[in-house]
């Protein structure tokens, strides 16, 4: 999907016309992974599986397809040139990982896709879609969930990390995502405006030529976990046009109202929202605890709050499951949504 000649903010107004004004994104990869008996106690976290079960990947990005997700986010966020050298692998080894991770969305959503064309869901006689686009995002993860030490959590890396460092460091798997057929590039769990400038200057740098999202997360609804301000991070994002849509991910749902509102006052691209589902990550066990009084359908009340307040594209983080998006798009949709 080329910009030449197209305004890339047009191409996410395009997709979600398509999706009748709002989209689904997909929920907790990880959460389904161990659900499915993986160990991911490792500093490579879902990307382990990439290595060790890719078939167990392409299934879990088929579930999230088959309950309603329009955009499936690839298996990438936590693999690096760095991270899987660190394993032992070859610098060749883990760039053809990082490329297969988006192959492997791919052809998740191949499948996917033929199969309603077997069963005609969504589909015409001729074979085209007539109301379920889907795109593949390519996850790029912050420099802290590289280093698995819970700093993605906090923002905090220390003074000898500057933006040059980041820049340096995200480099190369943001030039491998970006022609690896892969529909734009998700930059997730954001923790502070920091990280957000090396990616604003990678997009225009390396001329990257598909659109991206940025995502920051909260802990207290007003700042990123840094405690850098949302709307100082929105204007980060607003100045490159290759970035199409700016959210929040990875953050408690209480939480998402106020923040979608306090981003609508500085922000007019599409707004993206996937929340965890409440826990909280514990960076001493390395484990999410969690919160008293919280389920799952806890979570899907919230959607019609984040619609009404300016939300457009809404999906789930850590510990929401395939379950969670099937009832996120009831919400939006209605149940015949997933029927037809």
């Amino acid at each position: 999907m080329g910009l030449e000649g197209v305004e890339p903010s047009a191409l996410i107004r395009d997709f979600l016309a398509e999706c009748s004004g709002y989209a689904v994104v997909d929920g907790g990869f990880a959460t389904e992974l161990e659900r499915h008996g993986q160990d991911l106690n490792d500093p490579l976290w879902s990307a382990k599986c990439l290595i060790s079960s890719p078939e167990l990947v392409r299934r879990v990005h088929l579930d999230y397809l088959e309950v309603g997700a329009n955009v499936i986010i690839s298996a990438s966020y936590q693999a690096t040139v760095q991270g899987f050298e660190a394993k032992g692998l070859s610098t060749e080894e883990a760039e053809t990982l990082i490329k297969r991770s988006v192959e492997i969305a791919c052809e998740a959503r191949q499948i996917y896709l033929q199969r309603c064309a077997k069963g005609c869901w969504d589909f015409l006689d001729t074979g085209n879609t007539t109301q379920r686009p889907v795109l593949v995002a390519a996850s790029v993860g912050s420099y802290g969930a590289y280093l698995a030490d819970g700093s993605e959590y906090s923002g905090h890396y220390g003074d000898s990390v500057t933006l040059e460092t980041l820049k340096d460091f995200h480099r190369r798997r943001v030039q491998i995502l970006a022609n690896s057929g892969a529909d734009l590039i998700a930059f997730e769990t954001i923790p502070n405006k920091l990280e957000a400038q090396p990616y604003n200057k990678l997009l225009r740098e390396e001329n990257i030529s598909i659109p991206a999202w940025f995502s920051f997360t909260s802990k207290e609804g007003i700042n990123t976990v840094s405690g850098d301000s949302i709307a100082e991070c929105a204007y980060v994002a607003d100045s490159c046009n290759r970035v199409v849509a700016f959210g929040i991910n990875c953050t408690p749902p209480r939480l998402i109202h106020g923040l979608i509102l306090s981003i609508k006052k500085v922000e007019n691209k599409p707004v993206i929202i996937y929340p965890n589902s409440g826990e909280t990550y514990n960076a001493e066990t390395n484990q999410r605890e969690k919160s008293e009084g919280k389920t799952e359908e806890d979570f899907v009340t919230y959607v019609g709050k984040w619609r009404d307040a300016g939300a457009s594209l809404f999906g789930g983080c850590c510990r929401t499951t395939p379950n969670t998006i099937r009832a996120i798009t009831s919400v939006l949709f209605g149940k015949a949504s997933l029927d037809n």
